[in-house]
């Protein structure tokens, strides 16, 4: 049985630009995955980290930062497409939550860079779930 924890938003460092703001201008905007060993004895599971950082100008406007973890039992095994559909879901709360948070920012119009999954280095990762 997988089982998805609660998804945390555990850094949220907004700062507006300096200067004023023009939205023609290009805001660039760069996401990270980082996936990590969780292991207990009865259980096993990886914690999956998005980061997504906005920067205008050589600025960084916005810097932010979520997680949550799938727990899975020892006897399950997760193939390349169950690894994948997990982290698809843990981005898709991710964006969900910037979506929400973007709002009372400047950056209200933006939105995160797409899930990139052939960049995923699904290889590296299922090991973990061993």
């Amino acid at each position: 049985m997988i089982e998805q924890t609660e998804f945390v938003v555990t850094e949220w460092n907004y700062t507006p630009p300096a200067e004023s703001f023009d939205p023609k201008e290009t805001v660039s905007n760069f996401t990270t995955l980082d996936v990590m060993k969780k292991r207990t004895s009865a259980k096993k599971g990886i914690a999956c980290r998005y980061t997504s950082r906005f920067v205008y100008k050589k600025e960084t406007i916005l810097e932010y930062v979520g997680e949550n973890s799938y727990v899975i039992d020892l006897a399950d095994t997760i193939d390349k497409n169950e690894l994948l559909r997990m982290l698809r879901n843990a981005y898709t709360k991710f964006d969900e939550k910037f979506q929400l948070r973007k709002i009372s920012t400047i950056l209200k119009d933006a939105s995160l860079t797409p899930l990139d999954e052939s960049s995923i280095n699904t290889d590296a990762i299922l090991p973990l779930l061993v």
